[in-house]
């Protein structure tokens, strides 16, 4: 599955009211850290369909990095049926990213 954008106005649709697990990827484009971690979790939601996987840039949503306590970027943090289970914080492989899943 491609990653979506999550913004203050889908985020109830598309985290909070959705069933299963959701991959959110905390972001800003001026992150080097962020840049690296992002081809990763493009691989990730190709390689697992039932995964939905967002990405928060918190430049253009404050609210939510607010709202989840993200001090430091990359942050990683997953959702299961719209409730908070586990979070990264910092540059991760691939294998953390997906044992995150289990």
């Amino acid at each position: 599955m491609t990653p979506i954008e999550i913004t203050k106005d889908n985020f109830k649709s598309e985290v909070t009211d959705a069933k299963g697990a959701v991959l959110l990827d905390f972001w800003a484009p001026w992150c080097g850290p962020c840049r690296m971690l992002s081809p990763i979790v493009d691989e990730v939601a190709a390689a697992h369909p039932d995964v939905k996987v967002g990405k928060v840039n918190i430049d253009e949503q404050p609210e939510l990095a607010v709202q989840f306590g993200v001090q430091s970027i990359p942050t990683l943090i997953i959702f299961k049926d719209g409730q908070k289970t586990k979070e990264s914080v910092g540059l991760v492989p691939r294998e953390t990213v997906e044992s995150m899943l289990d």
